[in-house]
């Protein structure tokens, strides 16, 4: 494979050389494997499509255009598939490369003193310097919640065998590092170690040449469950101690409390996905229960052999002799070593509770496993007896290595790991409650009542203490299967504890009904204890989910309605004092365009911490909003650093969940230190939103300015998707969108239902199409004709005017600023020549031009726009990370989009090639992988 195109400045070619380095050595590699491989003849192949791919893009060369386009079409179906494999891997690697490269600049810079913004290390600084003491950092992190929600959704691409080889080349890539750093002038060695070094990534490059990209099968709900299990252990079960530690350090002697914790919604998640049962909800936190347990006994074992230590040399605490005593280690070889003995009987207790949770056996027996440990709580006490005997004896150092991140692991893990989210649509939970009703004889057709009688006769239910179920009844399947959900999640609570499950999110919430349905479910199980009317008490806390724009202007007054209804308030009181509310991205987006759905999103949040605000006079409810991200910027994706600090002022207060989906979860969290990095942002701008954000809101001409904007875009949007004759027709046409829906790449349906609506279309696999066709349109369309019609043409005058207020809203506004900035990173992964490629699909002609000169023109006003409000030029001026991504990686993207593109057309026009179809399944696989954050 070649080098990578020429940097620009010599600093920035000295900057980049080590990644230009690995990126060439990688690509050679993968060059010499495809040779050996596949044969000198297809190799040259790939260096052909490479050249003229690359011609097409820098040149606009018509004539590479047209040789380009008779290469494609006359290549067999086995040809186009090698030369596809071949630019996808190379995705993969050139991915490898640039995170190696992100963590080396970052260390570059922290030794030369200039630490990153979005580090822990910074934001306790900016505290510092706005008077902010360790101490009242301490308290707001005792009073926080901060968690990432690892969601699994239709666009995932990536297998767990090529993430595993993958990880052992980012690891060769480290050591290979580590060679050169250390290397001595003369040193003879080196050259010999960098060898044996490239032997072993050559190894790993031929072992994923020969690995399937794809699956066979459709994945289920248990291989999602066993993807993201992968990056506990490869990442959060370590790395999240660290961080911890790192907070520890910087904040002295003042106590970090557990605020950061993983959430899940892999084998809860049933919306839309029939898939997932009970059955998938007792797998997950079984499978999850066990990573934790594993790699606790993996700690204790280690801890064992480092913990030598002899009573005859060493004192040790009164509760450490009686926890060595209790032991049933008897070994007359380690009689004298009280830390040994103690810790081989926590791991004969951990196996039992291994054994009595999850059904698994422990690798290792000192003595057999017995006594479980009925909490995880009673496992962390038995540490801290270790950890205070060690202390008490002048042995600190033996602490900080090993037990404390273990006691801090076990602090924020437990014995279940994550917590697990249940989510499903409102309008499933009424056909149940309606069933429960109808069978009862208590309302024969509930889903007919308005909402004013659906609360009446609800709240009357909730205040009776008799259940609904009839013995001896029949329900129907559907029924029986939702209501075993609940009762599942009351077992699972019981047997891995209250932070198991701890969130019902209610998809499609409209009205007040939808809440008290859930609360009535709850009860129905014993979930809920006692009755409306007398000290109620709920496990679960139930958690609006509002997606679409109108959805977001009616959340604050469906809440204000829910807590004005006699008890509710109590009863939330009662059951911990938590609310979260959960905001779409992804539906708010696909209804009313990128502008409008983060303008409503902002209003809903002010209009909701007002409403709680209120309500603290007489309740003290904690308010935690939960954002429900996406990857693609049209889902609300983007850097989460600059996402929080753009949320409005007094909004985030300590409290923040956030999903993490798709390809996202991979680049940001496959790599141990990336994904560290990446945690460490969100406790850094979850803590600078809260202690440094201004509290007064944004002025009234910024917010009056931001309305009219959004109502323009909405209408431009919305005149394009839903009101254009033939736009789903263009759209089913020129992006993949019907061969996504074929992959084999998620559990879940694509669409909600089985039609060519664009309404019933997921956003997830909405926005993924626009990616793969690189016009991104969910990310930026609209924007450009709200500010054209805000700025106006009429008198010079006002459009200077209302320039400069745009201006100052970019400077002075994080919630402007941010949008723009992701608008910004959208436009620069776009590109209209490739758009063009995939618009020559659609068969009506007159429709593409159409549509296509629609598209074409908002997208050159929006960077008109961009450019006008920002000062710059050039897309991602102010993020030259990202620029030198682009500048890497695309030109070996191109090729996989123009095969893409030729294979998509073939197999239209009624090829049944199998490898044809492997073909396109491949190259969505190598372009998702290679743009980062598409699904």
């Amino acid at each position: 494979m070649p080098p990578s195109p020429e940097s620009p400045s010599r600093r920035a070619r000295d900057n980049e050389r080590p990644l230009v380095e690995d990126i060439r050595l990688l690509g050679r590699i993968l060059g010499d494997v495809i040779r050996e491989q596949e044969g000198v003849e297809a190799y040259e192949l790939v260096e052909r499509v490479r050249k003229l791919s690359v011609a097409f893009r820098r040149d606009a060369d018509h004539e590479a255009d047209k040789a380009l386009k008779s290469l494609l079409k006359s290549l067999s179906s086995d040809a186009t598939v090698s030369v596809i494999r071949a630019f996808t891997y190379f995705s993969h690697l050139a991915n490898l490369a640039e995170d190696r490269h992100h963590i080396r600049r970052r260390i570059v810079h922290e030794r030369a003193g200039d630490t990153q913004e979005g580090s822990i290390e910074v934001a306790l600084a900016r505290l510092r310097w706005a008077g902010i003491n360790a101490k009242t950092v301490s308290q707001t992190l005792a009073h926080s919640y901060v968690s990432p929600v690892l969601t699994a959704h239709p666009t995932e691409v990536q297998r767990k065998s090529i993430l595993d080889a993958e990880r052992a080349i980012a690891n060769l890539l480290v050591a290979r590092d580590e060679i050169k750093s250390h290397a001595m002038p003369k040193d003879m060695l080196a050259p010999r170690e960098l060898a044996a070094n490239e032997v072993q990534i050559r190894a790993r490059v031929l072992q994923l040449w020969q690995t399937r990209l794809l699956r066979f099968t459709k994945l289920t709900v248990a291989d999602e469950i066993e993807n993201a299990l992968s990056y506990y252990e490869a990442t959060f079960l370590r790395e999240i101690p660290k961080l911890y530690a790192e907070l520890e350090h910087e904040l002295g002697s003042h106590p970090v409390a557990t605020f950061l914790r993983m959430g899940q919604w892999i084998g809860g998640d049933r919306d839309g996905n029939p898939n997932v049962t009970a059955e998938t909800l007792d797998y997950a936190l079984r499978r999850q229960s066990e990573v934790a347990l594993r790699h606790y006994l993996t700690e204790v074992h280690y801890l064992g052999g480092e913990l030598s230590l002899s009573a005859m040399l060493v004192g040790v605490t009164p509760e450490m002799r009686a926890l060595a005593e209790s032991s049933p280690d008897q070994s007359e070889h380690r009689m004298d070593e009280p830390y040994r003995r103690a810790l081989t009987g926590i791991y004969s207790r951990l196996a039992a509770t291994l054994r009595e949770l999850t059904g698994g056996t422990a690798a290792r027996h000192a003595v057999a496993p017995q006594n479980p440990y009925l909490r995880a709580e009673d496992f962390l006490a038995d540490l801290r007896i270790i950890e205070a005997s060690l202390l008490a004896h002048h042995a600190a150092a033996l602490v900080a290595q090993r037990l404390h991140p273990l006691i801090r692991a076990v602090e924020v893990f437990g014995f279940f790991l994550a917590t697990v989210d249940l989510r499903q649509s409102s309008d499933k939970h009424e056909e149940v409650v309606a069933e429960l009703l109808a069978t009862a004889r208590v309302e024969p057709n509930y889903s007919k009542l308005a909402e004013a009688a659906k609360r009446e006769l609800l709240m009357k239910l909730l205040c009776d203490a008799r259940p609904l179920r009839v013995m001896g009844a029949t329900y129907s399947p559907w029924a029986q299967s939702e209501i075993a959900i609940f009762e599942t999640a009351r077992v699972m609570r019981e047997r891995f504890g209250a932070q198991a499950i701890r969130h019902y999110i209610i998809s499609h919430t409209e009205t007040v009904s939808d809440l008290l349905e859930v609360l009535l479910l709850q009860k129905e199980v014993g979930l809920m204890a006692g009755t409306l009317d007398d000290k109620a008490m709920a496990q679960l806390i139930v958690v609006p989910l509002f997606e679409t724009i109108e959805d977001l202007r009616n959340a604050a007054p469906i809440m204000r309605e829910f807590y004005a209804l006699p008890g509710i308030a109590k009863l939330v009181q009662r059951s911990g004092s938590e609310q979260d509310i959960m905001l779409g991205y992804s539906d708010s987006n696909k209804d009313g365009g990128i502008f409008t759905s983060n303008w409503e999103l902002y209003r809903a949040e002010i209009a909701l911490v007002d409403l709680f605000d209120q309500l603290a006079n007489s309740h003290n409810i904690q308010l935690r909003m939960f954002h429900g991200r996406g990857g693609t910027v049209g889902r609300g994706g983007g850097p989460s650093y600059q996402a929080i600090l753009a949320q409005p002022p007094g909004t985030v207060r300590g409290q923040i969940r956030l999903t993490e989906q798709g390809e996202v979860i991979g680049s940001k969290y496959a790599n141990p230190e990336i994904g560290r990095r990446n945690l460490e942002t969100l406790v850094a701008a979850t803590l600078e939103a809260t202690l440094l954000q201004p509290t007064k809101p944004a002025p009234r001409t910024f917010l009056q300015t931001a309305d009219a904007l959004s109502s323009a875009s909405m209408a431009a949007y919305r005149a394009l998707v839903y009101e254009t004759p033939g736009f789903t027709e263009y759209f089913f046409g020129s992006t993949p969108i019907r061969e996504i829906a074929e992959l084999n790449i998620g559990s879940r349906p694509a669409s909600r239902k089985s039609s060519m609506r664009i309404e019933d279309l997921r956003a997830i696999p909405w926005s993924f199409s626009w990616g793969q066709c690189r016009l991104t349109l969910p990310g930026w369309y609209g924007f450009g004709t709200a500010v054209q019609q805000f700025l106006g043409d009429d008198k010079a005058q006002t459009r200077k005017a209302n320039t400069a207020l745009l201006q100052k809203m970019y400077r002075n506004w994080p919630f402007f600023r941010a949008l723009l900035s992701n608008m910004d990173m959208v436009l620069a992964k776009s590109d209209l020549a490739l758009a063009s490629r995939y618009a020559a699909l659609v068969a009506d002609a007159r429709l593409r031009k159409r549509i296509f000169a629609m598209i074409e023109a908002e997208w050159h006003l929006t960077v008109e726009a961009l450019q006008l409000i920002t000062g710059e030029r050039s897309r991602l001026a102010t993020n030259p990370s990202l620029q030198r991504s682009i500048r890497h990686r695309f030109p070996y993207i191109d090729p996989l989009h123009h095969l893409q593109v030729e294979l998509v057309r073939r197999h239209r026009e009624g090829s049944l090639d199998d490898r044809a179809r492997r073909g396109i399944h491949l190259s969505i696989n190598g372009i998702a992988a290679a743009l980062r954050n598409t699904g």
